[in-house]
């Protein structure tokens, strides 16, 4: 195999592996040549990497260690595509009556959600997350893609319980926008005491859900090291029930046509 080959399948190799530790003798041996070779063929990938931003290599010495791929995304590739993601959510047939706002095409469209996650993973991956926790049901595909950037498990939280998921924990909540008493459950095998939780979810209003879901991870002993919101309502004119986390878009920003509208919220620098 040529040099241009070997690297190639290489980076393959890497990309469809993510956040995985690979020895150098494992390369060496699919690919059949020596590991002095393939630490060559790493650095020249590792520095591709670096210059297109769509992750980083990060190298393990030793002889138990190796090299694993860790995606991220390119903070200017990240702005512009939050942008275009804010403009094309702001197109008027997506108001629906009562002022609600129709994303069910865009949360289930891995094309969109990928680099959502690869955003949220650039973000919160120096907070060493363990699992990312959602709740049911249009926060599922951002937490799952979240949680593959980060190569950690994600976890659901259910409304209702499932015979399946045997004794479970629930607690009841406050929404806070109906100011209706809900409840939320989530079964003890699913998360393990005493995780790092990153807890991810599409939208917050006045924020009853999420402190709910912080009020959750409490009776695990799970110490909630982020939480990151796709888009916020800033429409609803009351103090929010959470306040450290991070959205990416907000929605009922008045445009120059006094629409509703959605804009893209100032990115915080995470590369």
């Amino acid at each position: 195999m040529k040099r241009t080959d070997r690297i190639i399948a290489l980076t393959e190799a890497l990309l469809t592996r993510p956040n995985e530790l690979l020895s150098l003798g494992f390369f060496a041996e699919r690919f059949e040549t020596a590991k002095s070779t393939i630490s060559e063929d790493l650095v020249t990938i590792k520095e591709s990497l670096r210059l297109i931003g769509r992750g980083y290599l990060e190298t393990i010495p030793g002889a138990a260690g190796g090299v694993r791929f860790l995606p991220s995304i390119n903070q200017e590739e990240a702005e512009i595509f939050l942008a275009d993601l804010a403009q094309k959510l702001s197109e008027n047939e997506r108001i629906l009556p009562g002022g609600f706002l129709y994303t069910t095409d865009i949360l289930y469209n891995p094309a969109v959600v990928r680099p959502l996650g690869l955003i949220f993973a650039s973000i919160f991956r120096k907070k060493n997350p363990e699992i990312v926790v959602s709740i049911e049901t249009k926060g599922i595909p951002l937490a799952l893609m979240t949680a593959d950037c980060l190569g950690v498990p994600a976890v659901i939280v259910r409304h209702g319980n499932k015979v399946t998921e045997g004794s479970s924990v629930s607690i009841n909540y406050v929404s806070g926008s109906s100011k209706r008493i809900q409840t939320m459950i989530l079964g003890r095998k699913a998360l393990g005491i005493g995780k790092k939780v990153l807890i991810i979810d599409d939208f917050i209003k006045a924020g009853g859900t999420a402190k709910g879901i912080v009020s959750l991870m409490q009776e695990f002993e799970a110490e909630v090291v982020g939480l990151g919101i796709l888009m916020e309502d800033t429409s609803w004119d009351v103090p929010r029930l959470v306040d450290n986390y991070l959205a990416l878009l907000q929605f009922g920003v008045s445009d120059s046509t006094g629409q509703s509208a959605v804009k893209p919220k100032k990115m915080v620098n995470f590369n």
